[in-house]
């Protein structure tokens, strides 16, 4: 897996800074100059940085402008911090309307790597909604669209690779958050090799590492991993208890980091989406993709140690 830091310029840094609201200081801003961790789309070579954001439940509001000036510094930290990959879905209630909204006021919409998804359904159908998330998004095209929670094994991506080429989305791929869709997910990628496969993964449901993610290794795919907390029960545990002594040999400072880390320390892992509603937050899951990774051994001290919890 080729990987790389991406720096940020101090000029860029000082730019997205005054971008934001006047009486906040981003997190991001500090530390983005260091460098943020990437790793290659297998696909094309293009590096992507290694945390993103997800944006189910905390996105998915309306009528609230402290809401709306608060997930604004969360996207303004996101890039300021060296971040691009901003992950959405029409079934996200309003996520994709206030996303399409939160980019322009925030001014980054061509800094992100904008990824979204689409249901199985006839042709028709499926166009009908990428059409409408394009609108909520106030876009022409994406950076990836994904087949989301996909059942048939046999499920055919021709839909999605004519919109690629096209030009309504650079790359394609397909989504899932269920055990239950997994050996259909696995057969696909083998057979259909989009360009990514975004999958559930945390210490708390480490499932899809047994088979689905390899599979998609092997196909060449980049791995996108959603709920990278385990819809908040890895927080449930951890909470209130010390990081082990030895998390700083490995850069953690936070049992978010912990978490992170520990899915970047599979190499097939191209990039993390921990949904988030707080800039201090954001940076502190970009912090993630700083520093010293652990290795296999390291990883399964972590999970050990997670489990004794």
């Amino acid at each position: 897996m080729t990987q790389d830091f991406i720096p940020l310029t101090r000029r860029a840094a000082l730019t997205l800074a005054a971008s934001a609201a006047s009486s906040l200081a981003l997190p991001g801003a500090g530390f983005a100059q260091a460098g943020l961790l990437a790793r290659k789309i297998p696909s094309t070579g293009e590096m992507l940085p290694c945390v993103g954001i997800g944006t189910a439940i905390i996105f998915d509001f309306e009528n609230d402008q402290a809401k709306f000036n608060e997930r604004a510094d969360v996207l303004k930290t996101l890039v300021a911090g060296g971040g691009r990959l901003v992950d959405t879905a029409p079934s996200y209630g309003m996520a994709e309307a206030r996303l399409g909204e939160l980019f322009d006021a925030a001014q980054v919409r061509d800094k992100i790597f904008l990824a979204t998804k689409v249901r199985v359904a006839d042709r028709e159908a499926t166009t009908s909604e990428m059409k409408g998330s394009f609108a909520r998004l106030k876009t022409q095209s994406v950076s990836l669209m994904q087949l989301h929670n996909p059942r048939d094994p046999n499920q055919d991506l021709a839909l999605l690779r004519d919109w690629k080429q096209q030009g309504l989305s650079k790359y394609f791929g397909v989504s899932s958050s269920f055990d239950r869709d997994y050996d259909a997910v696995e057969a696909i990628v083998k057979k259909q090799k989009p360009d990514f496969l975004q999958i559930d993964f945390s210490m708390v449901d480490r499932n899809s590492e047994e088979r689905v993610i390899p599979a998609a290794a092997d196909a060449g795919c980049a791995i996108l991993t959603n709920l990278p907390f385990g819809r908040g029960r890895f927080f449930q545990k951890a909470a209130g208890k010390p990081l082990p002594d030895y998390a700083k040999e490995i850069d953690v400072t936070s049992w978010a980091q912990f978490a992170l880390k520990w899915l970047l320390g599979n190499p097939a892992i191209t990039a993390v989406i921990p949904g988030t509603d707080k800039p201090q937050y954001m940076t502190d899951n970009l912090k993630a993709a700083m520093g010293r990774l652990p290795d296999q051994a390291m990883r399964k001290r972590m999970v050990d140690t997670f489990e004794a919890l």
